[in-house]
């Protein structure tokens, strides 16, 4: 477990993936430093390479620049996008391992957490909603919560989140490791850690109803889902059918007949991904999946 943050404490906003907006970045910052905290930018931050952001020599200079500098206690990543998969199997893990700091992010960011928890066993925090104006306080709470305390992060499932519906019934327990889906069924065969005992979570974005399917398909003939314990679902944001699907299936019921191959509990209706007052949670550390409780419950991801 990476060291929790404390006032005075420096992160470094890097860009792993796409360009973020500038105002953004630097909204966030005036946020952050509002919050104590010092606040860096890596070199490359607002960089443009096509849809990245810069070459990935650059971007993955900045990052193992960010994993070894002894005055970083934290990585925060701009936002996603795309281009972490093509840089997240050479960062330096044994920096990572020698003095492991937090690495914030989701979406795309996925890539990385699932490298560094392969490679080294290092706990990440999954969400990046600090800005109460955007994302409501009950999320900025819940990013304060994960960074600065150790205090166990309990989130409890949103009735008016669709995935709810995908709800089952029973307890599980064992590590909470996953994301973004689309990240973790890329990460298949080189990145993915085993998932054998673990809490697997989900949550999507833009996704059609034959890339959801393909996917989880894939997962499970592959093999990747077996000794899966439970699984959370978090939003699947914009995700459906278009013109050409036929049929009156949804995400939800996609999600249902794949899932419910593995016979284990599923809690859904998670605050958790792309949509409406995200929550920040662990990855990495144990959890309990209480299906009839509707809670997730996640052992802290700093120390």
């Amino acid at each position: 477990l990476p060291p929790r943050l404390r006032p005075g404490d420096t992160v470094r906003f890097v860009s792993p993936a796409s360009t973020p907006m500038r105002a953004s970045v630097e909204r966030s910052a005036v946020m952050l430093r509002g919050l104590g905290l010092n606040v860096q930018l890596a070199p490359h931050v607002f960089d443009e390479h096509g849809y990245l952001a810069g070459r990935d020599e650059d971007r993955l200079a900045d990052f193992n620049d960010a994993l070894r500098d002894p005055e970083v206690d934290a990585i925060f990543t701009t936002r996603g996008g795309k281009g972490a998969y093509r840089i997240a199997d050479r960062l330096d893990f044994a920096a990572a391992s020698a003095h492991p700091k937090i690495v914030l992010g989701f979406s795309e960011i996925t890539f990385l957490h699932l490298a560094l928890l392969k490679h080294c066993g290092l706990a990440a925090i999954h969400g990046a909603a600090w800005d109460a104006g955007t994302f409501g306080e009950a999320s900025a709470a819940s990013f304060r919560q994960a960074v600065f305390t150790t205090d166990p992060i309990v989130i409890e499932a949103d009735a008016n989140e669709p995935t709810n519906e995908l709800t089952t019934s029973g307890v599980a327990r064992g590590p909470l490791i996953g994301g973004n889906q689309d990240s973790l069924a890329i990460s298949s065969g080189w990145l993915l850690p085993k998932l054998d005992g673990a809490i697997l979570l989900l949550e999507a974005y833009n996704m059609r109803l034959g890339h959801i399917d393909r996917q989880l398909t894939m997962l499970f003939n592959a093999g990747h889902l077996r000794g899966v314990r439970g699984i959370v679902v978090g939003q699947y944001t914009r995700c459906g059918s278009d013109a050409t699907t036929h049929g009156d299936w949804t995400e939800i019921d996609v999600l249902r007949d794949r899932l419910g191959l593995l016979g284990v509990p599923v809690l859904g209706g998670l605050p958790l991904g792309h949509g409406e007052r995200p929550r920040a949670v662990p990855i990495g550390t144990m959890a309990t999946l209480d299906a009839d409780a509707g809670v997730l419950s996640v052992n802290a991801g700093v120390a």
